[in-house]
């Protein structure tokens, strides 16, 4: 079963956390969040599916789990690796793909076959026979 949104959460959470209040229901969160009961016990349920058919459950009593929920749906997000990208800048300094070959993988006019390519020299080089490729066909 897939888990509720961690915004959702963190709204609902926000909302119970600021009311200092000895019993929460759904109809009274409903009122400070804004959004229908029926929603809130949609989303909750996923904590206990009882939530559904009692509307004077206690929602205080599911502030740890839904803690706990978000700390480990946080702890899965893996930050991204920024993307390298060819710019226009980097592939105007050569003027095509065997001047690239020359500059980039010779050494004393021998092709050195120990090069390993990096992941931005591979996508310019990709733009540059793209490019390439694009000339050939309008001369047809």
């Amino acid at each position: 079963m897939k888990g509720p949104s961690v915004s959702v959460l963190k709204k609902y959470l926000n909302a119970m956390s600021k009311n200092k209040v000895k019993y929460m229901t759904c109809e009274r969160l409903s009122h400070i969040v804004g959004v229908y009961p029926e929603v809130i016990a949609e989303n909750l349920s996923y904590f206990d599916p009882m939530l559904n058919m009692d509307p004077s459950y206690d929602l205080l009593a599911l502030i740890p789990q839904i803690k706990e929920y978000i700390s480990n749906e946080e702890e899965k997000k893996a930050p991204a690796a920024p993307k390298v990208m060819a710019t226009r800048k980097d592939i105007d300094e050569y003027e095509s793909v065997s001047d690239f070959v020359y500059k980039k993988m010779t050494f004393a006019g021998m092709v050195d076959r120990n090069l390993v390519l990096r992941e931005k020299d591979l996508r310019i080089l990709k733009r540059l026979v793209n490019d390439e490729l694009a000339m050939l066909k309008k001369k047809k």
